[in-house]
């Protein structure tokens, strides 16, 4: 302030406000540069999913090559055979029907008639009881071993949130619930075979849960539970599924079948595939086409056999 002595007491007085704003100024800058600095940048985050404790949202995971390796059919099929449920040209008639539909790709209606006729033959005149005590014994003898652990990895992260979590498959009612306790999820949605008083008697209530039917299964489902749809998740490996995958907020492709892939990409939909390069192009290419092989395979084994005797 000594050097402003000259200056008349008026022009002082202003220099030195002057001064003392610009010293504030400067304090005030290196202050909020040094909070700035101490201060950790924060970032926007997508929302984590699945949100925990929403209660309008829930997951629903087509089975067969989703949440386990092959047709949960084919492997219930292996079981019964095992058990005299059926003959060796039953066991190869229905592996060739299977195998034709999953090799095909397309839901011819003679063809998918056959196959129908051909599994509720199989269990005509059984109980049902019978049925679902002989399920949980191929589940474990059979089906335990090929559940992929990544999706059921997923289920439980939906299950962990609180939300419920459903199998929606075209195999048996009864084995996807087997499989859906099993893996401690919620339930399933499956076909529905028809029984009176306990007994099959070889038709099917309505049609088999696959495509369209599944999406109508889970709508209605939805409608019944109060849930939120654009909330929920869906998991499949099939174009099939496009349909049930197209009613969810959040759609993923699980070890998709080509056309599955692209329709996925196309609308930038989740991708997980948890094959190696060797099982992909065995069980994924298309991804069912696997299964029609190794029940192929099955009716070559058993035509070989007869040979040998």
């Amino acid at each position: 302030m000594a050097a402003l002595g000259w200056l008349t007491p008026r022009r002082r007085s202003a220099t030195a406000r002057s001064v003392l704003a610009g010293e504030a100024s400067a304090e005030a800058a290196r202050k909020s540069s040094q909070e700035a600095q101490e201060t950790p940048h924060v970032t926007h985050k997508e929302p984590e999913f699945p949100v925990i404790g929403d209660e309008k949202a829930a997951a629903f995971f087509d089975l067969d090559n989703t949440v386990m390796q092959g047709a949960a059919l084919f492997h219930f099929g292996r079981g019964l055979y095992k058990r005299k449920f059926f003959e060796t040209r039953d066991l190869a008639k229905f592996a060739w029907q299977q195998a034709w539909f999953r090799l095909a790709g397309v839901e011819d209606p003679e063809h998918m008639q056959d196959a129908r006729d051909s599994a509720l033959s199989i269990v005509k005149g059984h109980r049902v009881a019978e049925l679902e005590s002989i399920g949980e014994e191929i589940y474990d003898e059979y089906m335990a071993d090929r559940i992929w652990p990544g999706t059921r990895a997923l289920a439980q992260a939906h299950l962990d949130a609180g939300q419920k979590v459903w199998l929606v498959t075209a195999a048996p009612v009864e084995i996807a619930q087997v499989i859906a306790r099993r893996l401690g999820l919620t339930g399933a949605l499956g076909t529905v075979a028809e029984s009176v008083d306990g007994v099959y008697t070889g038709k099917l209530v309505g049609e088999p849960l696959h495509g369209p039917a599944k999406a109508e299964a889970v709508r209605a489902l939805a409608s019944a539970e109060g849930l939120d749809l654009s909330r929920c998740a869906a998991y499949s490996d099939s174009h099939n599924d496009i349909p049930m995958l197209s009613l969810v907020g959040h759609p993923y492709a699980i070890n998709p079948d080509a056309k599955l892939r692209r329709h996925a990409r196309e609308k930038d939909w989740r991708l997980r595939d948890y094959r190696t390069g060797r099982k992909a192009a065995k069980v994924g290419i298309p991804a069912a086409a696997g299964v029609g092989a190794v029940a192929g395979g099955t009716a070559a084994a058993i035509a070989l056999s007869r040979r040998r005797r």
